[in-house]
């Protein structure tokens, strides 16, 4: 399961729409930076992701779910991580962090083409703040398929 599916399930005038998502422009280290600050209907979007993933899993399926954490620092809405626990309770649930150097996602960031260029050097900070995670992985040496690897090793899969 995905964020950005759920986010783009959003009636499109919530896109840079302070009751959805919005974009706050700015610079860190002279470079462009791009804030990202969810509204109500952003964090209503993603809190009925977490509770269809607990459905899902409910059913006994086993899930992925890539969800960037803005956190309640920035938005003052529920904590993501803190519904995950509540939500899945009933299973097993481990938490994996992604990383990789600034300028790997930099460079990622500009190659995809459909990102707004600042936004990974904002994320790089945030995303990971205050979180404690069963495993972490460097996508920034591994692959995807190394970093898959080293996931169901660590958690027997």
């Amino acid at each position: 399961m995905e964020m950005d599916a759920y986010l783009a399930a959003m009636p499109s005038k919530y896109q840079d729409h302070p009751d959805g998502l919005s974009f706050e422009r700015g610079e860190a280290d002279g470079r462009s930076t791009i804030k990202v600050k969810t509204g109500q209907v952003a964090e209503n979007a993603l809190s009925g992701m977490r509770h269809a993933a607990a459905a899902v899993a409910g059913q006994g399926n086993n899930l992925i779910i890539d969800e960037v954490f803005f956190g309640d620092r920035h938005n003052g809405f529920c904590n993501p991580v803190v519904e995950y626990r509540r939500l899945l309770a009933p299973y097993t649930l481990k938490m994996v962090g992604v990383f990789a150097p600034l300028d790997v996602i930099e460079a990622r960031e500009a190659a995809r083409g459909d990102r707004m260029i600042g936004m990974a050097r904002w994320q790089f900070d945030e995303v990971h703040y205050g979180m404690r995670y069963d495993l972490e992985v460097d996508s920034g040496v591994a692959s995807a398929e190394e970093c898959a690897e080293q996931i169901k090793a660590a958690f027997s899969l």
